[in-house]
């Protein structure tokens, strides 16, 4: 297995070309650059007003690629303190006022965010490829979606449209790079019966 790189370099917006140390710790796996450019091609550029949440933190490389586009807040939630405090860190050498850094489990603070009646235009789920948890991860993140909001989903397999669907979400656009496959996604059904139109 290739060793990790010991920073990754963000790769477009106010932050181009900054970097983020990546910490030697188990699980941990950066996204690579490659799929960072397709996935905020297919976003857009510009991610102005919009509130995101990163849900499983890690390095900060997509939470912190978002901030760097303009969105108004970036929750950045990871349960390793060494990690959030890496991130914490991060955000302040950037002067990165959007970044929030949440140190907690990840599906213990979506319920109570749920509770508080938190929404998110863009949910970034990439959770350890060893804990299995994508189905759960989608679960947690769906109820706190904005009405027009997505999903990006990374993980070790391809998720196919059927299987999607029985977890609720519809896709949109997916990709592989090397073992990561990495997917955009939407509620299938939102309110009474409603599905959610965007372009492709």
């Amino acid at each position: 297995m290739a060793s990790l790189p010991r920073e990754v370099r963000l790769i477009g917006g106010r932050f181009k070309r900054s970097k983020l140390p990546v910490l030697d710790h188990p699980g941990l796996r950066p996204t690579p650059d490659r799929v960072r450019e397709t996935l905020f091609n297919w976003l857009g550029q510009d991610l102005a007003g919009w509130q995101v949440l990163d849900l499983f933190a890690g390095s900060g490389a997509l939470g912190f690629e978002a901030a760097s586009r303009g969105a108004a807040q970036v929750t950045l939630v990871e349960k390793d303190s060494l990690l959030a405090n890496s991130l914490r860190s991060s955000a302040a050498r950037l002067g990165a006022q959007a970044v929030n850094v949440v140190c907690q489990d990840a599906f213990a603070w979506s319920a109570r965010a749920v509770d508080a009646a938190q929404r998110f235009d863009l949910i970034l789920l990439d959770p350890p490829f060893a804990d299995d948890v994508s189905d759960k991860a989608l679960q947690a993140a769906r109820p706190l979606l904005s009405a027009a909001g997505s999903a990006y989903l990374e993980c070790n397999r391809a998720c196919d449209a059927e299987l999607l669907a029985s977890w609720g979400w519809r896709l949109l656009r997916q990709g592989r790079a090397g073992a990561v496959h990495f997917h955009w996604l939407e509620p299938s059904v939102v309110g009474h019966g409603t599905t959610l139109s965007r372009p492709l």
